[in-house]
């Protein structure tokens, strides 16, 4: 009876933290070149040209891929030369399978905002202000992301992956402070542009302690990619329409800027599902699974 109980007891555990595990798991992933840490340099190996789905800084010591976000700069900025048919149908992958889904479960600087979201100071609660901010992460993606690097490229001059260089707080966090930390000869090298992005570090983890994820919210340009994707990707949160009484809790429990499930701000966090009182909403995985026995009997 007692090992029952403490089997119950963990797998409720489980359960509950499921999405706080893969968010951790996800980082460890991204980043398991440890010895990079220690020497304090940038693996260089076959895996960088790959990409991950969550922003993680291509020049992280821990780092075996690359960021989607630095890498579409890249392409965008050799546009004159080559056309970016890889990072494109990367992201056009990613955005089907998972949309925003990889905002809420996949993203290790999203994890770090969650967690300082925690630390018990009064909070800055959601309203119109908030909803019209984030149309702001567009301007991000259409300007810093597209704009510039592809309008360099075309007009002749030097590229410039000016999101990366400028404003990622996951880069200067990820990659520049572990750098700095390990190799004295960079420190030495440092200057006004790691300032300025040691500022809008310091400023958004300040914020992140009265503003539920506010990078994500207000200015990550891979969020707003994968926006774009979130109401039809495979991977998502579904309302069942016979049960919904249209309550709107789901919209209430919600942190983040949504009008309904799976919009455009949703990251698939699960809030909207645990505070729904009519068991209306799923995600679409455990439907999946759910029907695995159903199918599996009509294909006998």
């Amino acid at each position: 009876m007692q090992k029952n109980r403490l089997f119950s007891g963990a797998s409720l555990w489980l359960l509950e933290h499921k999405r706080r595990l893969v968010q951790l798991l996800a980082a460890l992933l991204y980043n398991l070149n440890l010895p990079g840490f220690a020497s304090a340099s940038i693996y260089q190996g076959p895996l960088k040209a790959i990409c991950v789905p969550g922003l993680n800084c291509y020049s992280c010591p821990g780092a075996l891929g690359a960021c989607p976000i630095g890498s579409l700069q890249a392409a965008l900025g050799a546009a004159d030369r080559k056309l970016p048919f890889y990072i494109v149908g990367t992201l056009l992958a990613f955005g089907a399978l998972l949309g925003r889904t990889v905002c809420g479960w996949l993203c290790p600087f999203g994890l770090i905002q969650e967690l300082l979201d925690k630390i018990p100071l009064p909070k800055l609660r959601k309203g119109t202000w908030s909803r019209t901010a984030s149309w702001g992460k567009y301007a991000v993606l259409a300007v810093t992301v597209i704009g510039i690097p592809l309008g360099l490229a075309l007009f002749g001059s030097q590229s410039l992956p000016f999101f990366c260089a400028y404003l990622c707080p996951a880069g200067t966090l990820e990659a520049g402070l572990p750098l700095l930390a390990g190799n004295e000869g960079l420190r030495t090298l440092i200057g006004g542009q790691f300032f300025l992005k040691f500022a809008v570090l310091l400023a958004l983890l300040a914020i992140c302690l009265f503003v539920y994820r506010p990078f994500c919210r207000f200015l990550c340009p891979l969020g707003a990619l994968y926006s774009f994707f979130n109401r039809t990707a495979l991977l998502r949160y579904r309302v069942d329409h016979s049960r919904c009484t249209h309550c709107g809790s789901c919209v209430q429990e919600c942190k983040m800027d949504v009008t309904a499930v799976s919009d455009r701000e949703c990251i698939q966090c699960g809030a909207c599902a645990r505070g729904c009182e009519q068991r209306a909403i799923s995600f679409t995985l455990t439907d999946m699974l759910k029907n695995l026995p159903e199918r599996s009997r009509e294909t006998r």
